[in-house]
């Protein structure tokens, strides 16, 4: 958790310093392309302002009003970045429209491009930064702050391309065309972020997620755990809440379930790479299970083994025994 802090304050310094430079470049300009991407930069700076709060708060411990600690205020950092990204590209919609019919001399181009251009690397470089160690740290807000800074580096190489034509050409109108394209672009980018928010604060089931940890169960199954079924994930934060049923065989007793819940929450929280708590329901076997179970000499088995059921993220979705 010191690393994501860490991280977010370098965001949150270089946010402020690149957006100081954006609005240098456009009071050099006067130009309403460049002016797009300088207030893109002030929802970056209050997103990681957002962030870093919501990283500290995240990392406090469990607590008697928090029995799941405080990791989905990581969800409201990426609805409040969403949001902003989203309010931003109207009002550079709408200044963009007013620029059609009352326009503005531009001027200084080259430079204010050598300026746009610096802030472009430099976001591209800490974004990239930011979503490997958001794999790394399993943070959903390093990933949304670092995904949000490639694409403010990616419509800065537009921004750039389209300043260039214009300077060549000379032809002024291009700037609202660009303005126009990159307000458009900002829109879907803050609409995704919320798209994403929504979900986890929704508990909306993480399909990828589910067919990673079927995998790992496939991959080191052990032929008592007959099957496992109804298996959902809830993400809070940088941790992971499990709960599933598996199936045992119904002669074991209470310690020998104990043990093969116990292997199968190691198991998971060995492969996982995230803090991952598990809740485990116990079945016993019923007869109907015998013609997919695995289990060798088994005393009460009413069949033969007839079909092998391969684990996978719908298959451990369904409630209900591989029957």
């Amino acid at each position: 958790m010191d690393k994501q802090k860490k991280i977010i304050r370098v965001a949150l310094v270089t946010g402020i310093v690149l957006m100081l430079v954006k609005f240098a470049a456009y009071l050099l300009t006067n130009s309403n392309a460049i002016l797009t991407d300088a207030m893109e930069s002030i929802v970056n700076v209050v997103a990681s302002g957002f962030a870093f709060y919501s990283i500290t708060l995240a990392a406090r411990p469990k607590d008697r009003n928090h029995p799941y600690g405080h990791g989905k205020v990581e969800f409201f950092s990426v609805f409040l970045e969403g949001g902003l990204i989203f309010i931003a590209g109207v009002l550079i919609l709408g200044k963009a429209g007013h620029s059609i019919f009352f326009p503005e001399p531009i001027g200084n181009l080259m430079s204010g491009m050598g300026l746009i251009a610096f802030t472009g690397v430099a976001n591209l470089a800490l974004g990239t930064y930011m979503v490997r160690q958001s794999s790394t740290l399993n943070s959903l807000t390093l990933q949304a702050d670092g995904k949000h800074l490639q694409t403010d580096a990616y419509s800065t190489v537009g921004l750039l391309v389209g300043l260039l034509v214009m300077y060549l050409t000379g032809l002024v109108w291009i700037d609202v065309v660009l303005s126009l394209g990159l307000g458009l672009y900002i829109l879907w980018s803050g609409y995704k972020l919320l798209r994403k928010s929504i979900a986890g604060l929704m508990d909306e089931s993480d399909t990828k997620l589910v067919g990673e940890i079927a995998s790992i169960l496939q991959q080191h199954r052990e032929n008592d755990w007959i099957d496992v079924h109804n298996l959902r994930v809830q993400r809070y934060g940088h941790e992971l809440h499990i709960d599933c049923h598996v199936t045992l065989p119904n002669y074991y007793d209470l310690n020998r379930v104990h043990d093969e819940v116990s292997a199968v929450d190691k198991l998971i929280n060995t492969h996982l790479h995230a803090n991952t708590e598990l809740f485990i329901h116990a079945d016993p076997c019923v007869p109907a299970c015998c013609s997919y179970c695995r289990m060798e000499n088994c005393p009460i088995r009413s069949e033969p083994q007839r079909k092998d059921v391969r684990w996978d993220d719908k298959v451990l979705s369904k409630n209900e025994k591989h029957f």
